[in-house]
């Protein structure tokens, strides 16, 4: 086991299967595909609402077209489209990573497309909606952070600064857990869903319930239109070009792991006092368990 996708091939990527099936396609979806070939790396950012008006169909359309060259749906074309402009990029970066690179060199690719990730950051996250987080975790009773798969573990941590600075919060590992604790969150709590695509099924499912039972939802997630972020009141957009040997996203993972410290360290400015008394006791705690 080496860590690296080596699953077979697509077909082509997004631009390749869409010219190819051009002329097979009902007209309808044929213009789906050329919105796509036209729109190119744009469409990473757009809505499956922006396509269909782009092409001139109906959402059904889109995600009928999207079907036909070989994808679950819309989504699951964006996230391939994402992963086809990395090597592009990375020809000309250090992120472009080659069958033949020793681990020395390995390494320092990733180091380089890691440190990239996060000089982005800070441009692509709204200022406004860190700001409504930031807000929203400040007078929140109890917070509740979501994420399964790579973002678990981002969540598990999250959850645990936030103890440290005296605010309830917890992060379920079990899913079913997850979806109940959600069902049970009441106005004035917050729900924090980590996601890279924003349409992982069971943390979306998971954050519309939270809102459902009046709680707010902040989104930690790599695209701006997704189905988690249209359920959040404030979206934290953030996340890294991945490189093309991958299990799950890499540099995206740290760009959301940067944005959670930075709501953690907003939150310990906002509430010093606090803050300071939640710490002398923790690190009390915690010094018990320390040779």
């Amino acid at each position: 086991m080496t860590g690296i996708d080596e699953a077979a091939p697509a077909p082509g990527s997004v631009a390749e299967r869409a010219r190819a099936a051009l002329r097979s396609l009902p007209p309808s979806e044929a213009r789906v595909a050329q919105a796509l070939l036209e729109r190119g790396s744009d469409v990473v950012r757009m809505s499956v609402s922006e396509i269909a008006a782009a092409a001139g169909t109906g959402v059904g359309t889109v995600v009928r077209a999207c079907q036909s060259l070989g994808f679950k749906g819309f989504q699951d074309a964006k996230i391939a489209l994402s992963q086809d402009v990395a090597p592009l990029v990375g020809d000309r970066s250090p992120e472009h990573i080659a069958r033949d690179d020793t681990p020395a060199r390995v390494l320092a690719k990733l180091a380089a497309s890691s440190a990239d990730a996060l000089h982005r950051a800070p441009s692509s996250v709204d200022a406004a909606a860190l700001e409504r987080a930031v807000g929203l975790l400040t007078t929140a009773s109890r917070v509740l952070v979501l994420g399964v798969g790579t973002s678990a573990p981002l969540a598990q941590d999250a959850a645990y600064r936030l103890l440290t600075l005296g605010i309830p919060a917890e992060a379920p590992a079990d899913v079913h857990v997850q979806h109940v604790r959600a069902g049970l969150l009441r106005p004035g709590e917050v729900a924090v869903a980590v996601s890279h695509t924003g349409a992982t099924r069971e943390t979306v499912s998971a954050a519309r319930r939270a809102k459902e039972s009046g709680a707010a939802v902040v989104a930690v997630t790599s695209f701006a239109t997704t189905p988690l972020t249209d359920v959040a009141d404030a979206a934290l957009v953030a996340g890294g070009l991945e490189t093309r040997y991958r299990v799950e996203a890499m540099t995206s993972r740290l760009a959301h792991l940067v944005v959670l410290d930075a709501l953690f360290v907003s939150l310990l400015l906002a509430e010093p006092e606090r803050s300071a008394r939640a710490q002398a006791l923790v690190t009390g705690i915690l010094s018990e368990h320390r040779f």
